[in-house]
Order: C-alpha cells, then sequence, then structure tokens
C-alpha cells in the first residue's frame, strides 16, 4: 500500500514529461495519489489531458494565476468532484524571458518584470491557499518550488531570484498561519534540471556542468529525486515537518569551495 493512498493533490505546471511538475506526479501516483491538474489555459489543455492520463486522471482544468477570478473557478470547479483534498504542488514561476538575457542584474530589471515575476512566482501560492482554505482536510500538505538563487547570486537569473526569496518568507508566514489548521506548508529546492522554463536561463549548461562538479554527490538530480522528496512530504510521514525549504540538490548548497577550484 501507498503512503498516499486515499489522498487527493492537485498539480500545477505540467507542461511535458519533462517537467519538474511531471516527475513529483509520477511519484505521487505511485504512492497511490488520486490527481487532478491545471494549466494556463485551453491552448495546452489538450496536452495536459494526455499527459494526465499517465495518472489515471481525467481531472484538467485551466487556470491563469493572475486573476483572483481564475482561481476562484478553478477551485470551484474541482469542488464539485473533491468536496474536501488534501493539497496541491505549486509549479508555477514566470519572468518575461527579457529579464534572464543580461548578466547585470540592474540593467535588466524593469518595474513591470518586477511585478510579473513576483505575482506568478509568489503571490500565485498564497492566493491559491487563501481560495481553497476551506476545502484542506487537516492534514493537508502545500508544496512549492523555489531554487538556491533566492539566497546566493546565480548568474543571469536576475529577477526570478528576488521572487524566489519572496516565495520562501511567503512559505514561512503560510506555515505560521495555516499550522493551526493542521496544514502544512513546505518548498522544495532542487538543483540545476533541464526543463522548458530553464531554457530561459542564459549559459544554463555552464551551470548544470558546475553543480555536477562542485556537489558531493557528482551527479546531477533527476525527476524522481524531486519527485520522491514530494511524495514524502505530501505524506502523513512528515507530519513534523512544516516551514522548510528542502534542498533536493546533492548536497550543492553546503559547498563554500570544491579542490577544482583550488590553485595548487
Amino acid at each position: 500500500m501507498g503512503f498516499l493512498k486515499k489522498k487527493k493533490f492537485l498539480v500545477t505546471g505540467i507542461t511535458n514529461n519533462r517537467s519538474i511538475a511531471y516527475g513529483i506526479a509520477q511519484a505521487m501516483y505511485r504512492e497511490g495519489a488520486q490527481l487532478a491538474f491545471s494549466c494556463k489555459n485551453n491552448k495546452i489543455k489538450s496536452k495536459v489531458e494526455k499527459l494526465a492520463m499517465d495518472f489515471n486522471s481525467r481531472l484538467v482544468f485551466t487556470c491563469n494565476v493572475q486573476y483572483d477570478s481564475d482561481i476562484k473557478k478553478l477551485f470551484y470547479a474541482l469542488y464539485k468532484i473533491w468536496p474536501q483534498y488534501d493539497g496541491f504542488i505549486h509549479s508555477i514561476a514566470y519572468a518575461p524571458k527579457q529579464q534572464f538575457k543580461e548578466n547585470d542584474y540592474v540593467n535588466s530589471i524593469n518595474r513591470k518584470g518586477f511585478f510579473i515575476a513576483h505575482d506568478i512566482s509568489s503571490y500565485s501560492f498564497v492566493a491559491m491557499a487563501k481560495i481553497s482554505r476551506t476545502m484542506l482536510s487537516s492534514q493537508s500538505s502545500l508544496i512549492t518550488l523555489t531554487y538556491l538563487g533566492s539566497q546566493r547570486v546565480i548568474p543571469n537569473y536576475n529577477v526570478m531570484g528576488v521572487a524566489k526569496a519572496s516565495l520562501e518568507a511567503n512559505i514561512r508566514y503560510m506555515a505560521y498561519t495555516l499550522g493551526k489548521q493542521g496544514i502544512r506548508v513546505n518548498a522544495i529546492s532542487p538543483g540545476p534540471i533541464k526543463t522548458l522554463a530553464s531554457s530561459n536561463i542564459k549559459n544554463f549548461n555552464k551551470i548544470l556542468s558546475y553543480c555536477k562538479l562542485t556537489n558531493p554527490i557528482s551527479r546531477l538530480v533527476t525527476l524522481e529525486d524531486i519527485g520522491n522528496v514530494a511524495a514524502f512530504l505530501c505524506s502523513n510521514l512528515s507530519a513534523g515537518i512544516t516551514g522548510e525549504i528542502v534542498h533536493v540538490n546533492g548536497g550543492f548548497n553546503i559547498m563554500g569551495m570544491h579542490n577544482s577550484n583550488i590553485i595548487p
């Protein structure tokens, strides 16, 4: 019996079978979870519906998280099928492409890009929790995805690093508030991994190579690695964990200097 049997979760952010959200869905489905999915619009809905079939699900909804009305429609539609559910995976982040194109953060930043990045990547997480709060079971788990660029400078990550820092602060305040209902809120901070979103970051292949060289396990993390941790955090096995940023990056975040960086 899987440790997520009889639990119901909404998964956002799947665009293809290389999405981090897809890897998370795989692990959760393996452990017995029932899954529903959301995507941004009707343009990609049919594609997500095909992916949802991999998890024996026909529950696919559209939701543009920039609009509260869309979030309300999503959870109203879900409520008609699942009056109560056990949490959601927030795998949503976005900043305009031009925000990643140069290494000079100060030159690249603008008001519109800053607002969009924070609205979609950070505010949407608490907005979803706020609107669906009464539907969440007393042992619910909310998971979002962040990145080390929230705490340290990653070249070309720019405004997204600032938005992820906002998201991580959001997690702590949400964990404090929702903990009174027994709802836990955590984040996973994966190592770099090739996805559609990461393709926007300049010199991303160099980031992959450096991470593989530097981290203690000497390999890049996989979708399976990330999915397994997400499934654990969604389960009652992690009942004592909330407000945490769990790094799944092979230990890259603990490193200060690697032997290869030392000149004899």
